[in-house]
């Protein structure tokens, strides 16, 4: 049974224990016959720098053309450039094998059909589906063939023709690739734009020798923070897949759902998704200029709301950024960066913007510790507990549980959510002090660890 490895919104795993040849021959077999009912003719496959990337990509495509599909192989690229294939209807749909910001024994699949993400129920039933083939003992032979096509020059292409007007621009910017796949779109971009960059680490390795490619945690900015103690302007970090985006100038890191705001401020009355990791400062200002929805965490979940709700943007705090404005409603960190410079060469001052905001503290993402079996079943305790009188919190104002549970008390709110990609939960906290900040921090961990404990 390889039940763990189907997540909420992909197929995630460690290489050889959940993702072998048994299994992800099975899941190319199961997944090609569910994409063979609703249409699809056309795939597209791709990979990013996991040193398991070669056996994965064979293992799925013999599960593919075992179930004859027309498997089309478009090589090392970041995941967005996949996602690219299939909505400007190059392809029906597309696989990217990544496995993103985790450790680097970890790798999985990213899964769009029809401009749609494969995920929640489709990948549960796709799991019952994957375990019943495993359990006919059927044999599935190798077979490794897939057309070679190149997206990437049409991806390179776009970028030429959407922004000739950042042609040139002086701007003086460095970006930090971690070794992951970034470097392979913008290397090419940054020279096709003529702009003014210093790239780190931009050749593939799946070892990540100068640092692990997750720009959400701050020692895998040292690099960039050392730079802009020179005259860079603005520096950018990418994560293993290039679809999450770290933005850093002289001054802060700034966040997702600071990013939304600068945005937001150069577009039409935008209507802007964040998830409940959000700063209320970026609900409360868009809503002065546009308006602002609450959704959850994860990308397949961000699309569906998207197309739902009719949005412009979208927003996580981690670095996720989703335009429909002027692109096609899924997360590219390349395109998330050029929007940045866009900012810049209009005369936007990015930290001046964002001093004006009232000030809050918030804490960073912190994580707490707790087995894949546990975490859903913690969430629920805590709603229990929080609406016992004898919880010993603040009082609470509000309980928004659309992702685990987003506690509004007065002067602040706190998080706490179950990943759904790892085994821990998240937690942020805000508020108008420090001290109401901390007080609900403390408050809210104990709770939680008390819970985890009597499990």
């Amino acid at each position: 049974m390889f039940d763990t490895i189907f997540r909420e919104y992909d197929i995630r795993g460690i290489y050889e224990k959940d993702l072998n040849e048994i299994s992800v021959k099975a899941i190319g077999y199961c997944l090609a016959r569910e994409m063979s009912k609703r249409g699809v003719k056309k795939l597209s496959v791709g990979y990013d720098a996991r040193l398991s990337a070669k056996p994965l990509f064979n293992y799925l495509v013999s599960g593919l053309n075992a179930a004859n599909l027309d498997v089309f192989d478009i090589g090392m690229l970041p995941t967005p450039v996949g996602y690219f294939s299939v909505f400007t209807d190059i392809f029906d749909a597309n696989i990217m094998i990544t496995g993103s910001h985790n450790p680097k024994d970890y790798n999985g699949f990213k899964i769009t059909i029809g401009k749609d993400s494969f995920f929640g129920a489709d990948i549960q039933n796709l799991c019952k589906s994957v375990n019943e083939f495993i359990a006919s003992k059927q044999n599935i032979t190798d077979d490794f063939r897939a057309t070679k096509f190149d997206v990437l020059s049409k991806y390179v292409a776009f970028y030429e023709s959407e922004f000739a007007h950042l042609k040139g621009l002086k701007t003086k910017f460095i970006c930090d690739c971690a070794n992951g796949v970034a470097g392979i779109t913008l290397e090419p971009i940054i020279k096709a734009l003529s702009l003014n960059a210093t790239v780190l680490y931009p050749d593939p390795d799946g070892e990540f020798p100068h640092h692990h490619p997750d720009p959400s945690e701050e020692k895998n900015l040292a690099d960039l923070k050392n730079a802009l103690q020179g005259d860079f302007a603005i520096g950018f970090g990418f994560d293993g897949d290039a679809d999450r985006i770290a933005v850093l100038t002289k001054k802060r890191s700034i966040k997702g759902d600071d990013l939304a705001y600068l945005y937001a401020k150069n577009m039409q009355n935008p209507r802007v998704l964040g998830e409940v990791k959000c700063s209320q400062n970026m609900y409360d200002e868009i809503d002065k200029i546009g308006k602002s929805f609450m959704g959850k965490t994860g990308h397949s979940n961000i699309k569906k709301a998207m197309k739902e709700l009719n949005i412009d943007m979208a927003a996580e705090v981690s670095g996720h950024i989703f335009f429909k404005e002027r692109f096609f409603g899924f997360d590219d960190a390349v395109y998330a960066m050029i929007r940045v410079l866009e900012l810049v060469g209009k005369g936007f001052d990015l930290d001046a913007e964002l001093d004006k905001l009232p000030v809050l503290y918030s804490t960073d993402e912190i994580k707490i510790e707790a087995s894949e079996e546990s975490k859903f079943k913690i969430i629920e305790k805590l709603k229990n507990e929080l609406n016992s009188p004898k919880n010993e919190l603040p009082a609470i104002q509000d309980i928004i549980d659309i992702d685990g549970v987003r506690i509004k008390f007065d002067g602040g709110w706190a998080l706490v959510r179950a990943s759904n990609t790892t085994p821990v939960l998240v937690t942020r906290f805000e508020a108008k002090t420090p001290e109401i900040r901390d007080l609900l921090q403390e408050k809210i961990v104990n709770l939680v660890e008390k819970i985890r404990q009597s499990l």
